[in-house]
C-alpha cells in the first residue's frame, strides 16, 4: 500500500501529469482538496473507489482516513492543487505517515505561477531585466513569515515576484513594494488560472488595489509583480545568437578558397 501525493496542477483537468492521472485511476481511495481541485480531476478514479473531499477535515481526520486505507491494503491518491512542494501543507502529513510507517511518494504538478505565465504568454525571466523568480507570501491568519523573509527584504532584490495567498493583503503588498519597484511597476492579479472563470487584472503597484476592489476578487488569486510584465525592449538571449558558440553548436570552420 502506498499514499501517492499528487499535484493536480492549477485547475484545468488536462494539466495534470500523465503519471498523476494514472495513479488516481488505479487507487481505491482518493482524498482531494475539493476547494481547489476540480471534480473532473478526481473523476479519473476507478469505479467503486472512495472519493472524499478533505476540505471539511482537519489533519488528524485526514490521517485517520489514510490509516484506514492502509489497514485495508488500499492505495491512496492524496490530490493537492498546483505542485505539492509549494504551500501544499503536505510536509505535516508526511511527518505523520513517517511516524506510522506508512509509505508514500510524490508526483509533481504545474504550479500556479507557471500556469499564469503560460496563459499570459509571458516569460518570467528576461535578459538583463530579471533572472530571478521569488515565490513567496505575506503574513496572514494561517502563519507568520519567518524572520528575514519579510516582503521588503525580498523586494530589495528586484526579482519577479509570485506572491501567493495574499490578495486580501494587497495594501500591505503595495506599501512594501513601491519603495523598491516604484509606483509604475506592472502587476498582474491572476484569479483561478485555467479554470473556466479565470481572470487577469492588469495594473501597477499604484492602482492595482482599486482595480481589484472593483472586480470583487477576494481569494484564490496570485499576485505577479515585476518589470517583465511591461518590457518589450529586452535584448535577445545569447542562447540562439549566431555568435554564441557552445558544445552543441560549435564554431563553424572557415572554408579556404
Amino acid at each position: 500500500m502506498t499514499v501517492h501525493f499528487i499535484g493536480a496542477g492549477p485547475g484545468a483537468p488536462d494539466l495534470i501529469t500523465i503519471r498523476g492521472r494514472d495513479l488516481i485511476a488505479k487507487c481505491q481511495v482518493c482524498l482531494y482538496a475539493g476547494s481547489l481541485v476540480p471534480k473532473e480531476v478526481v473523476a479519473f478514479a476507478p469505479e467503486g473507489a472512495l472519493v472524499r473531499d478533505t476540505a471539511p477535515l482537519n489533519l488528524e481526520e485526514i490521517i485517520a482516513e489514510i490509516k484506514t486505507a492502509h489497514d485495508a491494503g488500499n492505495d491512496v491518491a492524496r490530490v493537492h492543487s498546483g505542485d505539492p512542494s509549494i504551500y501544499g501543507a503536505t510536509a505535516e502529513q508526511m511527518r505523520r505517515l513517517d511516524e506510522l510507517g506508512i509509505p508514500y511518494d510524490v508526483t509533481p504538478g504545474v504550479p500556479a505561477f507557471a500556469a499564469a505565465a503560460a496563459e499570459l504568454k509571458q516569460e518570467l525571466t528576461l535578459p538583463e531585466i530579471s533572472q530571478t523568480i521569488i515565490a513567496t507570501r505575506t503574513t496572514m491568519h494561517a502563519s507568520a513569515m519567518p524572520e528575514g523573509e519579510e516582503l521588503s527584504k525580498l523586494a530589495s532584490i528586484g526579482a519577479t515576484l509570485a506572491i501567493h495567498l495574499s490578495v486580501r493583503n494587497l495594501k500591505f503588498v503595495q506599501n512594501e513594494l513601491i519603495p523598491h519597484y516604484g509606483k509604475d511597476c506592472p502587476v498582474v492579479v491572476a484569479y483561478r488560472v485555467t479554470w473556466p472563470d479565470q481572470q487577469f487584472i492588469h495594473g501597477t503597484l499604484a492602482n492595482i488595489r482599486e482595480k481589484l476592489r472593483k472586480s470583487k476578487i477576494s481569494r484564490t488569486a496570485l499576485i505577479l509583480v515585476g518589470q517583465v510584465f511591461d518590457e518589450h525592449n529586452f535584448r535577445d538571449s545569447a542562447l540562439y545568437d549566431p555568435q554564441h558558440v557552445h558544445v552543441l553548436r560549435p564554431k563553424k570552420k572557415s572554408v579556404k578558397k
